[in-house]
């Protein structure tokens, strides 16, 4: 008996294991998916039939592989070399590399020191299986442009299918002892234990007072699991997506019209808040595009409505009124962030927090916006020392990049994870 229940104990153990390694793996994916949206999304999608900027990602790594070995090196190291900085295996002379060099007349981002060799592992892996970080049922490139809900679930699976499975192990494994005690008491002649345990074998195991402990103890772990996880995405809103007065699209205007964000959004490069724009500044545009391509003149025609435009004789004749629009975006009361400070100074992309804006038909908040996200930015994110007048008083930093005693400065080393540069 003793061996059997050591055989499925093993057999559960092994189990668990594979539950939790095939989770890792996953995640790994789904990691990659969301470092690939905010390093890599502007540029490149994975499927083939998506156009961009940059080439489609999907067969990638198959292709380096394919150029073959170059100085001592695999394809795929010259890839990871690439995705890091293009322009090493390009001096190298590395033949493939030379070739994609003039694929399009705008040069790659040169990530070094941004993407870390575990960040650059997971963008991999998203692109070697974009399916294993896409929910069932959904394509590939559907889940591109939609937020990482993914990994809200994924996490408690794994940690209840875990639990479940120890409390098995626990309930087999006391079984398994006390068979033992009565193999070892059978022996010695007690004859009044024997019969205490054969008494109680004939008690059903959920009446068992250790079953109970633990279905007690795993109840709890549960509840406080649930709490915590609860507590911590109080006032976040990742994902929040609100229907907006005015049927207003991203992908059309930003994405296909190569709007810059900015034009729009302009006192983002000079204040703290990033504006909503007025209807004047649709009007500039709108006075001659009366019709879209998806909505018609419906859409449009509640921004004439808006500023007081009449289209028939080309006249502001009514008295315009706001446009409503619902703020997606929403940081507590005691969070302290300047658009500007990052935009003008920390030359930050948009799509580094708002995610693949371009490809929003409508916006939704791509980031989590919590303190941890914030702080894990910060400390992985390089200051652009170069050519930037804001940081030139860092004289120090400047001196040791100089000399080569620094190759990089984050956000953190100026102070960046400071409580006060956020909460004061």
């Amino acid at each position: 008996m003793a061996h059997k229940l050591k055989k499925v104990a093993i057999l559960l153990v092994v189990i668990l294991l594979s539950n939790v390694s095939t989770s890792l793996y996953a995640q790994d994916a789904k990691a990659g998916k969301a470092t690939f949206r905010s390093k890599c999304g502007s540029c490149h999608a994975v499927d083939l039939k998506q156009k961009m900027t940059g080439p489609a990602l999907e067969g990638v790594i198959d292709r380096w592989k394919a150029a073959g070995d170059f100085k001592g090196k695999s394809g795929e190291q010259w890839l990871r070399s690439w995705i890091t900085n293009w322009n090493d295996p390009v001096s190298a002379g590395m033949p493939y590399a030379v070739k994609m060099q003039t694929y399009d007349a705008s040069a790659m981002t040169v990530f070094a020191g941004q993407i870390s060799d575990e960040e650059l592992n997971n963008i991999l892996a998203y692109i070697a299986n974009p399916a294993a970080a896409a929910p069932a049922g959904t394509s590939v490139s559907t889940t591109m442009a939609a937020v990482d809900t993914e990994s809200k679930s994924s996490y408690s699976t794994s940690i209840i299918v875990a639990l479940l499975l120890l409390l098995v192990l626990v309930y087999l494994l006391g079984r398994a002892s006390k068979s033992l005690s009565g193999m070892s008491i059978n022996k010695s002649g007690d004859k009044q234990y024997t019969l205490e345990l054969a008494e109680e074998d004939k008690t059903p195991f959920y009446l068992k007072s250790s079953f109970k402990s633990g279905l007690m103890l795993i109840t709890t772990l549960l509840f406080v699991f649930a709490l915590g996880k609860s507590a911590m995405n109080l006032g976040r809103q990742q994902g929040y997506q609100p229907t907006q007065p005015i049927r207003y699209s991203h992908e059309l205007h930003a994405g296909k019209n190569k709007i810059e964000c900015q034009y729009c959004h302009f006192t983002a490069a000079d204040g703290k808040h990033a504006n909503i724009p007025s209807v004047s500044t649709c009007m500039n545009c709108h006075k001659a595009v009366q019709q879209g391509p998806k909505y018609g003149k419906s859409e449009i025609a509640k921004i004439y409505e808006a500023v007081g435009w009449d289209p028939n004789t080309s006249t502001y004749s009514k008295q315009p009124k706001p446009v409503e629009w619902v703020r997606i975006h929403n940081l507590p009361d005691h969070v302290y962030f300047n658009h500007a400070q990052h935009v003008t100074a920390g030359k930050v992309e948009c799509q580094t927090c708002h995610g693949p804006i371009e490809k929003m038909e409508e916006v939704y908040q791509y980031s989590p916006l919590s303190m941890g996200w914030c702080i894990n930015c910060h400390r992985n994110h390089d200051v652009q020392f170069v050519d930037n007048a804001y940081y030139k008083t860092f004289a120090k930093f400047h001196e040791e990049i100089k000399n080569g005693t620094r190759k990089r400065v984050t956000v953190s080393d100026i102070g960046g994870t400071e409580c006060q540069k956020c909460h004061y």
